[in-house]
């Protein structure tokens, strides 16, 4: 179970979103804050690549990291908050990500890549546990049938947050230009010194910053009363019935392709980002300086807020799996056009990327876990476990990169998009055996 509210006895739906506008606004910080924490790892990638002098494979350990806390933390975070409520859940969730934020001093003090690797880690599975209760539980606040415009218009605050923190990160972290190993062989004693004084501080101030944040929202949410409601209150009677006829939310077909969908989504999304800043800067595309491509990232993760505002109007309208398809697929085409064109075209056409990528997670999700019922929770639970792609394809991505070159390696997105088309078109269909 991803939240111990979804096994509440306490019934508060009322079929009305009104009852629930406190919730849904203080539940956004959330949405705000894990997105802006995300993100910030595509501006990290380029400097940590450049201090340490790694390949694209070595650097998109960085993402491996953060990412691997979904498939490690996922579940048993469900397990925990099953236990002690998901308000104690949140809480803990956002200590554990303040804690891992506050690891990023010793990390750059020491320069040690290790360290950042396992100070990434524990600041991911601080996240992970905020996504497992959040994610459905915003879901369930309201009526059944404006779950996926919901959802996108609390995702779009996740947005606002990816679009801030490439500005934020380029202006504190890459506005330092990293030394190399020629530079320093001429450069004194002091003079390296206060180099690596101000390498650190790159990395330290801003993640200081980070974790005084996490930990004041933490003590808000503490004591801040929030409604509690049931996960069968999302289906229908119908649905309800049959999913206590199955055991386990893993009997469900679509939810076991939705996980996949939500696997090569994440996985796509993070590898385009993370790979924007070195792409913007090579001599066939822009040539942009590090600081410079940093902020263009912002177009990328800004056209996904913008998707998800208009996105969820959209799907007020139109059928969700019917916006998804014809997302993918823009997507698709729009990666296709960048691996085959140079300058400014290619430029922008993998920046667009960003707003048709912007309602596929919460669509993807309110997809998978229709008609689950009781088994509600444990689908969350599997569904942020999917989100380790973020940890893998980028990987892959880094591979391709350093043996066909960063130009080409974008297939790997391309195939993700064609998958999460695939699911919108035929996938996400429930079958009830």
């Amino acid at each position: 179970m991803a939240s111990g509210t979804f096994a509440s006895n306490t019934k508060t739906h009322s079929g009305s979103d009104k009852n629930y506008t406190f919730a849904l606004s203080i539940l956004t910080t959330l949405f705000f804050m894990w997105g802006f924490i995300t993100c910030l790892n595509d501006i990290l990638i380029p400097h940590l690549k450049a201090v340490f002098t790694l390949s694209y494979t070595q650097v998109m350990l960085i993402q491996f990291s953060f990412f691997t806390a979904y498939a490690l933390v996922s579940l048993p975070a469900g397990m925990l908050v099953e236990k002690i409520g998901y308000k104690n859940g949140i809480v803990i969730g956002l200590i554990t990500a303040g804690i891992g934020s506050l690891l990023f001093y010793p990390a750059a003090g020491y320069q040690s890549f290790g360290m950042f690797l396992f100070a990434l880690f524990i600041l991911a599975s601080g996240i992970t546990l905020l996504q497992v209760a959040a994610n459905p539980y915003v879901a369930i606040l309201g009526k059944p049938e404006t779950a996926s415009s919901r959802l996108n218009l609390t995702q779009a605050f996740n947005s606002l947050g990816t679009t801030i923190a490439p500005l934020f990160g380029s202006l504190l972290i890459l506005s330092l230009a990293v030394k190399t190993a020629e530079e320093l062989k001429i450069m004194t004693t002091d003079q390296i010194s206060a180099y690596k004084l101000a390498e650190a501080s790159a990395v330290q101030l801003p993640y200081l910053g980070l974790a005084a944040a996490l930990f004041i929202i933490a003590a808000i949410f503490a004591v801040i009363k929030l409604p509690k409601v049931e996960a069968a209150a999302q289906s229908s009677d119908a649905d309800v019935v049959e999913s206590n006829n199955k055991k386990s939310a893993w009997e469900y077909k679509h939810l076991v392709l939705g996980a996949l969908a939500i696997f090569v989504y994440v996985g796509g999304e993070v590898s385009i980002g993370s790979f924007l800043v070195s792409y913007l800067g090579q001599d066939f595309v822009a040539g942009l300086k590090e600081a410079d491509a940093g902020k263009f990232v912002s177009f990328y993760w800004g056209g996904a807020m913008v998707g998800r505002f208009v996105g969820s109007a959209i799907q007020r309208k139109i059928k969700p799996n019917v916006v998804l398809t014809f997302n993918a697929l823009a997507a698709a085409v729009l990666v296709i056009v960048s691996m085959f064109s140079f300058g400014q075209l290619a430029m922008w056409s993998i920046l667009a990327v960003g707003l048709f990528n912007s309602i596929m997670f919460p669509t993807i999700f309110i997809l998978a876990i229709d008609g689950l019922g009781k088994h509600t929770g444990q689908a969350s639970g599997i569904l942020c476990t999917a989100i380790v792609g973020g940890a893998l394809i980028p990987l892959s991505q880094g591979y391709f990169a350093d043996t066909i070159g960063i130009h080409y390696a974008f297939f790997i997105p391309v195939l993700c998009y064609m998958y999460i088309a695939y699911y919108g078109w035929k996938g996400f269909k429930p079958k009830f055996a």
